[in-house]
């Protein structure tokens, strides 16, 4: 079993800045994945990132690839969304999902049924 708890998530203006927080704890290995997704009121989740636990692999949605990057503290076990230059249609539901074992990034990653575990989402404003 893997718990993921979401922190960081807050009203921010646009154009500012944002970190989101991803801990992980459990029964975590180096095949796990790990993927950010979102979900505005009245959408469906949409996927934002995509990482593997040894950090050799990423992928971003193009919706936020040049402004939004992910990343692994090797030292802990907590996964980072840093998010800069928000703007209004970022606002949404953060959550962070986790796979025991590697997806394809592009033709696995980006669908939520694929991914095992998830956070209960933290909350992001961009107001403009």
């Amino acid at each position: 079993q893997v718990q993921l708890v979401e922190s960081g998530g807050g009203l921010v203006q646009a154009g500012g800045s944002l970190k989101l927080s991803c801990a992980v704890s459990g029964s975590i290995s180096s095949s796990y994945a790990i993927a950010w997704f979102r979900q505005a009121p009245g959408k469906e989740r949409e996927f934002i990132a995509y990482l593997n636990w040894w950090g050799g692999s990423r992928s971003y949605a193009g919706s936020v690839e040049g402004r939004f990057t992910t990343h692994r503290d090797n030292a802990e076990t907590t996964v980072y969304l840093q998010m800069n230059s928000l703007k209004s249609e970022d606002t949404a539901v953060y959550y962070c999902a986790a796979s025991p074992t590697a997806l394809d990034r592009y033709a696995a990653a980006p669908f939520p049924a694929k991914w095992m575990y998830w956070g209960q989402g933290t909350q992001v404003t961009v107001s403009s």
